[in-house]
C-alpha cells in the first residue's frame, strides 16, 4: 500500500486563499532582523506567504504582511519586496 503524502497549504496575507506551499513566496522576519524574501521557503524567522505581486500590494494596503510578521514594515522595505517580486517574475 502507497501512502499519499499530504500537501502543505499556507494562507496568502494578500488575497487570504489557500495555496499550495510551492505556490507561493515566503516574506521572511530574520532573526537578525531585515525582512526578505525567501526564495528556498526554509530561511530561519518569522514568515508569511504571498501568492503573487498584486497580492503584494493587497498586503501593504491592509497591512497583512505586517500583521503575519507581527512588526511594523517601512516603506522602503516594501519597495525592496516589490523589485525582488518583479524580478523573481521575469525569471519565470
Amino acid at each position: 500500500m502507497s501512502t499519499v503524502r499530504k500537501v502543505p497549504l499556507r494562507k496568502c496575507t494578500g488575497c487570504g486563499e489557500m495555496k499550495s506551499k510551492k505556490e507561493m513566496i515566503r516574506v521572511v522576519k530574520t532573526t537578525d532582523g531585515p525582512i526578505v524574501l525567501d526564495k528556498t521557503g526554509k530561511q530561519n524567522g518569522r514568515g508569511a506567504y504571498v501568492c503573487s505581486s498584486e497580492c503584494l500590494e493587497k498586503a501593504v494596503k491592509n497591512k497583512g504582511l505586517s500583521r503575519s510578521l507581527k512588526t511594523e514594515i517601512p516603506g522602503e522595505v516594501y519597495e525592496t519586496l516589490k523589485e525582488a517580486f518583479a524580478k523573481l517574475e521575469q525569471s519565470k
